[in-house]
């Protein structure tokens, strides 16, 4: 098992280095995908985390996958819950039990910041975040001039302790993937643009189009104050290895979200400083670019190669292999819909175009192109895994 673990890691860095391994290395980011294979509800595997480890050891024992995430599901209900999280709808009590987790996004006058807080995010923003942000998001958490409760104390202790119960779990999750079925842990540490961070948790999304026309420069330097708090967070989280990437979760930075000029001088701006310095030190970032980002991949590749992992999701994959094949690694391009609805001779004929188009060369490592949820048939999992281990080979 040590010597899979250890054939498996060397194929899935060498072609993170944009080299040619032995094998187009497979990593699929399967969340309730798992779930659905070991006999668990989307209800299960997202409010008792073991459940959604086992469902993940029993898919990676089963496929002959290289690489996966310890749980993608990721988003564990009992700990949002403990601290009472008012944005995310949990399976089984707010919305259906087969139904994945869901973020709930306010209109924009209950923004969880408001419009006139831009300063003190700026000035502070850790202590924007706990004083203003924390109390605003959680139905227990008093607010700075209220008066403490029992509830408010307890949410504090339920939830520092509900986070180092699951956090401190993905280490024996790696380790068993390692031990059960030589499976490599895909990634490790987290990362987001800090634009990303106002539009995704903060002004949300119409706020921060308002706020793009009407108090630029006040966006400008929220991002600004954000950027070393979120390097901090990435390297914090980091393979101390420097094997496997930080990942960046791409949101609302590509067309048609904002506009080019907003991309360039805001979005790309306060997001490549940090991959650089992520680079310098030694780590690689996988772009996990949802959506269509093909409008921008003339501002990736001014990155220094090999800095990034790009996966594609509903881009042209053969246009970006023209754009970025020669500079970084590529993943997915497999779509989701395809994995839902075609046949398996389906997906090995799209596969086949994959690792012709642009995996011939190395480079390259198969998945789907956003994360696989409940939807996906498993015999069209089991396609992707053979096809790509009988055909892929260099």
């Amino acid at each position: 098992m040590e010597q899979l673990y250890a054939e498996r890691l060397k194929r899935y860095v060498t072609a993170m280095r944009n080299e040619k391994p032995d094998k187009v290395p497979i990593r699929p980011f399967v969340a309730e995908f798992t779930a659905k294979y070991a006999g668990y509800t989307c209800q299960d595997v997202t409010h008792d985390y073991e459940k959604a480890f086992d469902a993940v050891c029993k898919c990676a024992a089963d496929f002959d996958w290289d690489a996966v995430v310890g749980n993608m599901v990721y988003v564990w209900t009992g700990l949002t819950q403990a601290i009472g999280l008012k944005y995310y709808a949990v399976p089984g009590i707010d919305i259906p039990v087969d139904t994945g987790f869901q973020y709930l996004e306010p209109s924009e006058e209950e923004a969880f910041m408001r419009v006139d807080e831009y300063d003190a995010l700026i000035e502070d923003p850790t202590g924007y975040l706990f004083n203003v942000w924390l109390p605003r998001v959680s139905d227990d958490v008093s607010a700075m001039d209220e008066t403490t409760s029992y509830r408010n104390n307890l949410s504090f202790l339920k939830g520092g302790m509900a986070m180092l119960s699951y956090f401190n779990a993905f280490g024996p999750q790696g380790e068993r993937l390692r031990t059960e079925s030589g499976t490599v842990s895909a990634i490790a540490g987290i990362l987001k643009a800090p634009l990303d961070i106002l539009a995704d948790k903060l002004r949300g999304y119409i706020g921060l189009c308002n706020d793009l026309l009407e108090r630029r420069d006040k966006v400008i330097a929220a991002c600004e104050s954000l950027m070393p708090h979120l390097l901090h967070v990435a390297l914090s989280g980091a393979d101390p290895d420097k094997n496997v990437p930080i990942t960046i979760w791409m949101h609302r930075g590509c067309v048609p979200f904002i506009s080019e000029i907003d991309f360039r001088e805001i979005y790309w701006a306060t997001l490549k400083p940090i991959i650089e310095e992520i680079w310098a030190r030694g780590h690689q970032v996988l772009f996990y670019a949802e959506g269509d980002w093909n409008h921008h991949l003339k501002s990736f590749a001014e990155l220094p190669d090999q800095s990034i992992i790009y996966h594609i999701d509903q881009a042209d994959p053969f246009e970006v292999h023209r754009m970025l094949g020669d500079k970084f690694c590529l993943s997915g391009g497999l779509p989701n819909v395809l994995l839902s609805f075609g046949t398996p001779d389906e997906v090995r004929d799209y596969c086949k175009k994959l690792i012709d188009g642009i995996g011939r060369d190395g480079g390259y490592i198969m998945d789907s192109s956003a994360i696989v949820q409940n939807d996906g048939k498993v015999e069209n999992i089991r396609a992707m895994t053979d096809f790509t281990r009988e055909y892929g080979v260099y």
